[in-house]
């Protein structure tokens, strides 16, 4: 890595594309049909490069001259803080100089393969507002996607927080997921509330699915010990194998991996972009230590999502990753094999994806 020098720093877009407009969760209103992210470009004198999205600050002024070494420890990950920016840009171009895929450089501790679900299940039953579609709208999104080879879904529930009269909301999301369960009696389903209900109300929602055997049940209401300790309670006392999953929002990791210390979470779920590959790598060996498991957030860009499953791959202790259907134009991801509602990484140097055109 000393023997390697940048010359230029870059930066460029790259436009993601869902196949339909994504609506509106327990907090958010519509997410739209994609949007536009940051890449960074990272050249050196020898002619490799690195690419990746932007995950923070990047100032070009303290990088080019520097050589890869000072930058990044191949073992760890970027040696500061003022580095973050250029985390996955780095990580590319470490492969690139290697000529190993980054699931290697993390370790190979995971399968190449990881299964994916299906993360843009949202409530496309109360639009339009001048028309809701119901229902229906919703599992006409799980056909499409189920069609394009997913075999688990993760439905957004919480509509009784924002959208529509509690009870009313708390109704749909209960009608939902029975609907879903039974036209897909075979697919893996998972919830996601993004913290819209209270404890109580959300054991009153996992009482009326309780047939439903959902895989886990993601944020469904704001980070709290006691109530985290309420839910894994019900969950046992109901004889129940759902997974509680944290971490997404704003997390404070240290009350995150104290609460799965006492056995109240199964599963973290820190952003693979903001929180970080080198994050990733460092709290990692802790995650095992404690016997849970890990599903970077990966909603918003497809990248993401093959980012997330060269981690899974990389560190192990991941058992599915977040998929954002949809395409990157301009970027070739070929290399990525999806096939029957499972991801396999290229054995490809750093994460196989050439530069967009």
């Amino acid at each position: 890595m000393g023997q390697h020098f940048v010359t230029s720093v870059e930066f460029s877009t790259v436009r993601t594309r869902y196949p339909r407009v994504v609506g509106r969760n327990a907090r958010l209103g519509s997410h739209g049909d994609g949007g536009e992210d940051g890449i960074v470009i990272v050249r050196t004198d020898t002619g490799k490069v690195g690419w990746g999205l932007v995950a923070g600050p990047v100032s070009a002024v303290d990088v080019v001259g520097r050589s890869v070494d000072e930058l990044i420890d191949p073992a760890a990950g970027v040696r500061d803080d003022s580095l973050r920016g250029l985390d996955f840009a780095l990580h590319d171009l470490v492969g690139q100089i290697e000529d190993v895929p980054v699931h290697a450089l993390l370790g190979g501790q995971g399968p190449a393969t990881v299964p994916a679900y299906d993360g843009a299940i949202y409530f496309a039953d109360l639009d339009p507002d001048e028309g809701p579609r119901g229902v229906s709208a919703v599992l006409a999104d799980c056909a499409a996607d189920a069609a394009a080879g997913y075999r688990a879904f993760k439905l957004k529930i919480g509509r009784g927080n924002r959208w529509m009269e509690r009870a009313a909301g708390d109704a749909r999301d209960i009608e939902v997921t029975r609907a879903v369960r039974e036209a897909y009696p075979e697919y893996r389903i998972l919830v996601d509330a993004n913290d819209g209900y209270d404890c109580d109300g959300f054991l009153e929602y996992l009482r009326a699915v309780d047939d439903c055997q959902l895989y886990w049940v993601e944020e469904p209401f704001l980070d709290d010990p006691d109530d985290l300790a309420r839910l894994r309670s019900h969950l046992r006392e109901a004889g129940s194998a759902t997974l509680i999953a944290e971490g997404e929002s704003d997390p404070d990791l240290e009350l995150l991996l104290e609460i799965a210390r006492r056995g109240d979470l199964d599963v973290l779920l820190m952003d693979v972009v903001s929180f970080g590959l080198t994050s990733w790598r460092s709290v990692m060996p802790g995650i095992a230590e404690l016997g849970v498991h890990a599903s970077p957030h990966a909603w918003g860009l497809p990248l993401k999502t093959l980012y997330a499953a060269q981690l899974a791959a990389g560190l192990g202790r991941v058992d599915t990753v977040e998929s954002v259907p949809g395409e990157t134009l301009g970027v070739d991801t070929s290399a990525y094999l999806w096939r029957d509602g499972e991801l396999t990484v290229p054995d490809r140097p750093g994460f196989g994806l050439p530069l967009p055109s």
